[in-house]
């Protein structure tokens, strides 16, 4: 039988929500010894490094603070609390972070950044920095800030989590001071996006960067009726008309997208238009990262996956996003 994600109704509750912060599938096996960087960009090989001391402190045995050390006065600097790579895609950015959580010893937590404004959102933020401050480190993969509301919250967050000793790293391809422009009137928020900065140690990984590269081809769309037959044939497919998803999706908060997925094992979507609505465009960008985190293979029909998102939309200040989402569907639609 085949699978209606439009007419699936996940529930996921906060202990779900918590114990799915790992590395997806694809970041499963990575460890710092499989990266290898690029001997003509010393800089992969700087992050490396940066990263690999971070673990090795990361993996001892966390130490109760004794009364003397309470009383010093003069304390060696501990450095920054947060690690920050800012790059390109395709540098391996993603690959250093999830190696840094594997050999760090917990508790741990490892998400996107959508993830974690999806969690707190769900939990409430009293409640995210309850079950948070115990953790030891956190990793945030493609860090951006969407809207002021989310530099608010996550300004507040990771400030009281930093407070309570939780050790943070991060990627993204935009300075931590350029968070936030082109999306909104980043200069009103200024004070909470350098507070953000502040926490982290910034390091650049350079490397070829995918945006310079222009989007991989798409391939050719399949006709409807053969994406509805060959979803009927295959084992634990879905296959849904585009807007019905779409409007789906819009009823599910986004944090329920992972579990929309339960038990799929090919997606399959008719009669794809292009978006010119940005609120659809990035429930879109979400659902693809998950089709992406768990390589579900995507059979597609109607316009090719390279028009899904509108010329203005991949000038403007979502563009990255958008560029992301692009080069995953196009990777899984080949995988088909």
């Amino acid at each position: 039988m085949v699978i209606r994600l439009s007419e699936r109704w996940p529930e996921v509750g906060p202990d779900r929500l918590l114990s799915e912060c790992v590395p997806p599938p694809r970041f499963a096996d990575v460890r710092f010894a499989t990266y290898l960087p690029d001997p003509d960009e010393p800089s992969q090989t700087a992050a490396l490094e940066a990263l690999t001391d971070r673990a090795t402190k990361l993996a001892a045995p966390r130490r109760a603070p004794t009364l003397w050390s309470r009383l010093r006065t003069s304390r060696p600097d501990p450095g920054k609390p947060g690690i920050y790579l800012d790059g390109g895609f395709g540098v391996g950015k993603t690959h250093l972070l999830a190696s840094l959580w594997h050999e760090s010893s917990g508790p741990k937590m490892y998400c996107t950044f959508v993830e974690l404004t999806n969690l707190v959102g769900a939990l409430g933020l009293r409640t995210a920095v309850d079950a948070l401050s115990s953790y030891r480190l956190i990793c945030i993969d493609e860090f951006e800030l969407d809207d002021p509301g989310d530099t608010m919250l996550i300004s507040r967050l990771l400030g009281q989590l930093v407070a309570a000793g939780v050790e943070l790293a991060a990627t993204s391809n935009t300075l931590p001071d350029k968070l936030g422009e082109g999306r909104f009137q980043a200069i009103d928020f200024l004070r909470e996006i350098q507070g953000l900065a502040a926490h982290f140690d910034v390091r650049r990984v350079d490397g070829p960067d995918y945006r310079h590269r222009g989007l991989p081809v798409a391939p050719d769309p399949w006709p409807d009726e053969k994406v509805e037959r060959t979803a009927a044939d295959r084992p634990y497919a879905s296959c849904d008309h585009f807007v019905d998803l779409h409007r789906h999706l819009a009823e599910l908060h986004p944090s329920k997208y992972g579990a929309l997925l339960d038990g799929v094992e090919t997606v399959g979507i008719t009669d794809i238009r292009p978006l010119s609505d940005e609120n659809v465009a990035l429930r879109m960008v979400v659902l693809a990262d998950r089709m992406y985190d768990r390589n579900l293979p995507l059979i597609a029909g109607g316009v090719p996956l390279d028009q899904l998102f509108s010329a203005d939309m991949l000038k403007g200040g979502y563009r990255k996003k958008y560029l992301r989402a692009l080069s995953r569907l196009i990777a899984l639609a080949r995988a088909s």
